[in-house]
């Protein structure tokens, strides 16, 4: 609406997305790692003793040290990316399509890892189980009750993943001490009687190698994260430092994942002899029938027979439950991982216009619509079409090591960072091995190549549909916006902040609370900063974003809607207001920032009324502001 001449309105612009809260400690950061990364010993090693039989040991041996390598690389990538060094950001510098094929990629790499892990995640808890009926049936039909899990988790994630993420973290201890208890127990029979050399020609053992390697998606959530870990000592948010809370985070979790890894393998290789004496089985193709018949859920089958062997029949059992039951759930919360990572490259991939404008509609609780349904459709469709559990591996790791050698090889030929001669070094000789087990990959198995092939097609196609409507739709905008960007506006638009007191509202519509602030403010003559936080439930890395131009309220209709009301009462009432308009995931963290930053006098907050079950997956963002209030600002609800 058009104002009149004198109206006193300051605006001002935020760009919060420029310094994200960085907040997360090492500690949250490794539990998140270990929540992806740490799963993969869950079907690494059935599915190794599926390819190679007593020969596998060999071939996890070698998985183990490709994963070091790889978390040697990312060590180094997150020291020099404290923003984001995740494939899409590191690739960007070297072109934008390079860093939608990465992301794209790695789009085929988190649909696969959803779906891989909701189908091991119920194998290890029906595993066992058959002879109940109602069991039997959903380890009968496992793909299609791998698609309804999905589908729950997809409707947890249309409140956001504000809490969700958190499960990963809680669950990350209990996990990691009961495979150390799984170690404890098969120690005393660990043996090499029973391990064989490799069977076959060096090619193959090759191929066999590249089948198995299920280990390396988790390095690319800690790349991402960087832009939210904190600072090392000495830093600051301009000159950002992460390289010791990364390592902190990688380090720990490399090592469990490694050698955990290798000594399960040993101990799998290692079941003959608890064979023998628990099931009474004496020969090699026993052994075989009955451990490819587990390869689903070794984990929970070598801790039934190490339990039996150690201490008892009845312990075994337990045992075998306890381990099946904490690694379903890290594997069900790695499900979710994989669909929050899925949704927040997609939003951010449309943000940079890399995707139809349509894939950043939010809903209320700030969740982009499309890449949510997309995030969960995609698994869905790849359980429609695996046959079985090592159909559904096979498509796995041409996504993440397709991702990974895309951003290795940009890291290596970038020259606007100052990367040692000796890491550029690291980085080539890691990207050529990967090359070459991305080029196997396509050679060895049609089914991966055809699935990543159909991501790339696809993805590429929206991306020129975007692009192409982009440069062609007109913008059309009102007189009121043509004439705030109008030269002789610029006068209207210098801050005029008058001295005294500050209020802020945080409005979320048209509610009393706004009412009552104006009344405020023009009986305390003072300020009323008038808030307007968009709420988006997804994470986006800053070095992804730091090119965008900054969010307006204009362009957000309900905020223009709501802006413009308040302005108008301020003219009539003769009240300063200051517009402010963020976009943020975590509303409370974003008021307290700006009243602290603002210096404000008084905050004033609406109640909520919003039901019972939101609050408790969205929590409570007044009593989250309360909280963590500084005392010299004091806190007003109306209601």
């Amino acid at each position: 609406m058009p104002l009149s001449p004198g109206t006193n309105i300051q605006i001002v612009e935020l760009n919060l997305e420029g310094h994200r809260p960085r907040n997360v400690d090492w500690k949250r950061a490794a539990a998140l790692l270990y929540g992806d990364w740490g799963t993969s010993k869950a079907y690494v090693a059935g599915l190794a003793f599926l390819a190679a039989g007593f020969s596998s040991l060999w071939l996890i041996l070698a998985v183990c040290a490709l994963t070091g390598l790889v978390a040697v690389n990312y060590s180094v990538i997150c020291r020099y990316f404290p923003d984001g060094g995740g494939v899409y950001s590191a690739a960007r510098s070297q072109g934008r399509l390079l860093a939608v094929v990465g992301a794209l990629l790695l789009i085929a790499d988190l649909t696969v890892t959803a779906a891989l892990s909701g189908w091991s995640a119920l194998a290890y808890l029906t595993s066992g189980a058959e002879h109940i009926a109602w069991i039997g049936f959903l380890k009968e039909h496992i793909a299609f009750t791998t698609i309804g899990v999905l589908a729950f988790i997809g409707w947890l994630n249309w409140y956001g993943p504000k809490h969700s993420g958190s499960f990963a973290v809680m669950l990350s201890m209990p996990v990691i001490v009961a495979i150390l208890a799984l170690i404890a127990i098969s120690a005393p029979h660990l043996t090499l009687q029973y391990v064989e050399p490799p069977h076959e020609s060096a090619s193959k053992v090759w191929v066999q190698f590249v089948g198995v390697i299920l280990a390396l998606s988790g390095v690319e959530a800690i790349a991402n994260m960087t832009g939210v870990m904190k600072l090392d000592p000495g830093s600051t948010l301009e000159a950002p430092k992460v390289a010791r809370e990364s390592g902190k985070a990688i380090w720990p979790i490399a090592i469990e994942v490694v050698f955990g890894t290798a000594l399960l393998g040993w101990a799998m290789v290692s079941l003959p002899g608890a064979l023998e004496s628990t099931l009474g089985l004496h020969d090699k193709p026993s052994w075989i029938a009955v451990m490819d018949k587990r390869n689903e859920d070794m984990l929970r089958f070598m801790a039934e027979q190490f339990g039996t062997l150690t201490v008892a029949p009845w312990f075994g059992t337990v045992f075998g439950w306890v381990i099946g039951i904490l690694v379903a759930l890290l594997l069900l919360s790695a499900a979710n991982t994989a669909i929050v990572a899925l949704v927040g490259l997609m939003f951010m991939m449309a943000r940079d216009g890399e995707m139809p404008a349509e894939f950043t509609k939010l809903n209320r609780h700030g969740v982009p619509l499309a890449p949510l349904l997309i995030a969960v459709g995609l698994p869905m469709l790849v359980l429609l079409t695996a046959t079985n559990f090592a159909a559904l591996a096979g498509l796995y790791a041409i996504g993440v090591v397709g991702a990974i050698t895309v951003n290795l090889g940009s890291c290596a030929s970038n020259r606007h960072i100052g990367f040692a001669w000796y890491d550029r070094v690291l980085f080539g000789l890691t990207f050529l091995i990967l090359f070459a087990v991305e080029f196997t990959l396509a050679k060895t198995k049609p089914d991966a190549l055809f699935f990543v092939t159909c991501v790339l097609l696809l993805g590429l196609a929206l991306r020129a549909f975007a692009l192409k409507r982009a440069g062609l739709t007109s913008v059309t905008v009102t007189q009121e916006l043509a004439d705030i960007v109008a030269p002789e506006s610029i006068q209207k638009l210098r801050p005029r902040l008058a001295e005294g007191q500050k209020i802020m509202v945080a409005a979320r519509g048209l509610t009393p609370v706004l009412q009552y602030a104006l009344d405020e403010a023009q009986l305390r003559k003072a300020t009323l900063c008038v808030l307007y936080v968009k709420e988006l439930a997804v994470f986006i890395p800053q070095a992804a974003t730091s090119g965008r131009g900054r969010p307006k309220w204009q362009d957000d209709p309900q905020a223009a809607a709501i802006m413009s009301l308040v302005m108008k009462s301020a003219e009539q009432r003769c009240v300063d207001v200051m517009p402010i308009y963020a976009v943020s995931e975590n509303p409370a963290g974003t008021i307290l920032d700006l009243a602290a930053t603002l210096g404000i006098d008084y905050l004033m907050l609406g109640s909520s009324h919003r039901m019972s079950l939101t609050k408790i997956l969205k929590g409570n963002v007044i009593a989250e502001v309360a909280a963590g209030l500084p005392e010299d600002i004091q806190l007003i609800i109306h209601g």
